[in-house]
């Protein structure tokens, strides 16, 4: 596909979102998500709007790469995170059967400001990593398809997202998720059918394939995603924030169909990196590269659209949910349309600036969050679903224990790390680390449990 005419695609869906955005925003539509006539969104509102904000670029990504590595092993491993549609429906149906309306209203009740500030720590620099990951995908796409036009792109597409996201908050993200959901579905649809009917492409091959490296390392990342998939949706606000604001019967709904479309999304984008390994295609630019000289130019171009729809439509989730964090929960700034949309600009800039730094494993943002959520997994458990108190002592311990274990996995490499790990691929030390905090986070936490 011509790289103008793939630009002038975008181009149409950007300017379509700002169309369906609304006009005008109420207080509650900007933060609570309501309809301009005060209603709450609907079931395939949320459900479309669940799914394209999980499956968003640097998931789409991830998938691809780590089928390419580990064959049908990696994207399963990666479509497990996936799981957090099951789990996260579940604690939002206890948190509402509770009495709470968000993760902070049950754990401030217990554990005060301090505890709040423990998650909400964490959940700040997820939403920083969800914009700075789906820009540097733009960045990426944007290079590939026509070369040095990466960060130009990356600063339009902020510029755009952040206009319609300001202008609508939670209501505007919700409206243009579904259209870009829509547009998403098919475009990608075209491409996965256009895969499938090829001549070289063999379902039992690629759901048996190895992968270039083998598939022993993709089973290690099963285990460590369902180590994690139970704490992983509470510390997403985007899932979050949409399991509170329609009434329980509809989220509860909502929260099943996003877990099966967006499963069946992520393994499908997984097989076009299964079938890059397959043909023996030399891995190149995460996967742009490969799959530029892999395809004919039209699916090439169906692909990259696919991605750069996802990362648009995560970005305006990221940034809605920002607004809520800062305003609604951190109170850091006034329960205003100005107060909101001071937060959005800065929590793009800060994304923007990012990627200049840039990162080439995009898994890493993926594990370092999920890691540090993690304390959340014997804190809910045993406080949320057995009904214990806990002492505050035992949360912010097992806070600690997360909190060291993700940064143990950002710093693999330092030699104070490096000597603690064990020898092996970066997997089976995530797997070790995720090990350790959950048995000390569960020691602390059934230490400083009573009954209530």
């Amino acid at each position: 596909m011509n790289s103008f005419l793939l630009i002038g695609i975008f181009g149409a869906i950007v300017a379509a979102s700002l169309l369906v955005a609304p006009r005008r925003a109420s207080i509650d539509c900007f933060f609570g998500g309501m309809t301009a006539e005060g209603q709450a969104p609907g079931l395939w509102t949320l459900v479309l709007s669940q799914v394209t904000t999980w499956i968003f670029a640097r998931s789409l990504m991830n998938a691809a790469i780590l089928g390419y590595y580990y064959g049908i092993a990696g994207t399963v491993a990666y479509a497990a995170y996936y799981g957090s549609f099951l789990t996260g429906g579940f604690i939002v149906g206890r948190l509402r059967e509770n009495g709470s309306m968000s993760v902070q209203d049950w754990l401030g009740a217990r554990f005060g400001a301090a505890g709040n500030g423990c998650y909400n720590l964490v959940i700040a620099l997820r939403l920083l990593s969800e914009v700075f990951a789906n820009l540097l995908v733009v960045g990426l796409i944007f290079n590939a398809v026509l070369a040095g036009s990466g960060t130009t792109a990356i600063i339009i597409v902020a510029l755009v997202g952040l206009a319609y996201s300001a202008w609508g908050g939670l209501s505007a993200a919700l409206r243009t998720d579904v259209l870009q959901m829509a547009v998403f579905l098919v475009v990608f649809g075209v491409a996965f059918v256009a895969l499938v009917a090829s001549p070289d492409f063999d379902l039992g091959a690629v759901v048996t394939a190895p992968g270039t490296s083998g598939a022993y390392n993709g089973w290690v990342l099963l285990v460590v995603a369902l180590l994690q998939v139970f704490s992983y949706p509470a510390h997403d606000p985007v899932m979050m924030d949409r399991g509170f604001i329609a009434d329980a019967d509809t989220t509860r709904r909502s929260f099943l169909h996003a877990f099966w479309i967006s499963t069946l999304c992520i393994i499908g984008f997984g097989f076009f990196g299964i079938q890059a390994s397959l043909v023996g295609a030399a891995y190149e630019g995460e996967l742009i590269g490969t799959w530029a000289g892999m395809f004919p130019p039209w699916v090439f171009g169906a692909l990259m659209i696919s991605l750069l729809v996802s990362a648009l439509s995560t970005l305006d989730s990221a940034l809605a949910s920002s607004a809520r964090l800062v305003v609604e929960e951190l109170k850091l700034a006034p329960r205003t349309l100005g107060g909101g949309r001071a937060v959005m600009v800065v929590f793009m800039l800060a994304g923007t600036l990012l990627t200049l730094w840039g990162n080439a494993t995009l898994f890493d943002a993926v594990a370092v969050s999920g890691t540090a959520s993690m304390f959340l997994t014997p804190v809910l458990i045993v406080g949320l679903v057995m009904g214990r108190q806990i002492a505050s002592w035992a949360y912010f311990a097992a806070f600690g224990a997360a909190l060291l274990g993700a940064v143990v996995y950002f710093g693999r490499s330092w030699a104070i790390f490096a000597a603690l790990l064990p020898e092996g691929h970066n997997y089976e030390k995530l797997l070790v680390i995720c090990v350790v905090v959950l048995v000390a986070g569960f020691a602390a936490v059934l230490a400083g449990a009573r009954r209530g």
